[in-house]
């Protein structure tokens, strides 16, 4: 059965998931002028398309410099997982945008199968931007698709493995080698990722980067566009996601991803995702009987 978007706060902006097609969520945003994200990341690989007006789009590679460019209508943008990014108005220019959020792992298997040069786990975009009018209608066709809700779940997990693994088989679009990062700084960010449910400290987390706390923030601020702290935050919103997905209730949540409360775990998460806790929570569920669709095998070295 297929499952219908989250009931929208506004006419300008719904939602799209189907426990179907775990691989997968989709967002539309009809009216920019009403969204604002602080900076943040996703597990996922975003891959959006700009259906109209313009934003200004920033973006970082860790250890490289934060760029930040204007994107306007037919232009792709692409996040790695664990980026730092964010897209917000120009002004109040108006501009609208589908975005999807793809699991990295299904998208490797994709990459594995599609291209005979790669191998192994996912190997992240070198490309954040450009322009593609044949895939830009590709992406908007399939939102539209995803949204009308009157394909079975196997025919629209076939229609993405087949747009995606298109994409997936483009080498050139995709790093030759990891980017360049200061080791420190890499293994202080795995930890907090691994321990962000814990109560972490600035003063504890300088301790294990073995700096002086205010080093810390600046190097930190400086390799990945923000600080410690925020980054901490966005890593508790998204264990919080997950925690969501499983239809677990929000205040529950809210406490085990070391949120104060309810409503401040509500404000961080609006503030990152511009959707609040109950919103994410909400979207309709397909039947207990419902089958997942075949999904791409992992790649094997």
């Amino acid at each position: 059965m297929p499952a219908k978007p989250i009931p929208a706060e506004r006419d300008s902006r719904r939602f799209w998931r189907h426990p179907a097609l775990g691989f997968l969520e989709l967002r539309e945003t009809r009216d920019g002028r009403e969204v604002s994200y602080a900076r943040h990341s996703h597990d996922s690989v975003s891959l959006g398309a700009v259906t109209g007006g313009r934003s200004l789009y920033e973006y970082q590679v860790p250890g490289e410099a934060f760029t930040t460019l204007p994107v306007s209508r037919g232009a792709l943008v692409a996040m790695n997982p664990g980026e730092v990014h964010a897209c917000n108005p120009c002004g109040d220019a108006p501009w609208s945008y589908v975005m999807f959020y793809l699991d990295p792992d299904w998208l490797a298997a994709l990459q594995c199968r599609h291209a005979t040069d790669l191998a192994g786990g996912w190997r992240p975009l070198a490309w954040h931007h450009w322009r593609d009018p044949a895939l830009h209608g590709s992406l908007v066709a399939l939102s539209r698709r995803l949204f009308a809700a009157e394909a079975s779940p196997a025919t629209l997990a076939g229609e993405c493995e087949r747009l995606f693994g298109a994409l997936m088989a483009r080498g050139e679009l995709f790093r030759q080698q990891a980017p360049v990062d200061t080791p420190p700084l890499a293994d202080l960010v795995r930890y907090i990722r691994e321990h962000c449910r814990e109560a972490l400290t600035l003063e504890h987390l300088a301790a294990v980067a073995r700096v002086s706390p205010a080093h810390l923030v600046r190097c930190f601020k400086r390799s990945y566009g923000i600080t410690p702290h925020a980054y901490l935050t966005d890593c508790r919103v998204r264990q919080g996601q997950i925690a969501l997905k499983r239809g677990e209730p929000i205040a529950e949540v809210a406490l085990a991803c070391r949120f104060a409360d309810q409503a401040h775990f509500q404000r961080a998460f609006k503030r990152l995702t511009a959707i609040t806790p109950h919103r994410y929570r909400s979207v309709a569920s397909s039947p207990a009987s419902a089958h997942s669709p075949a999904v791409p095998a992992p790649c094997r070295d």
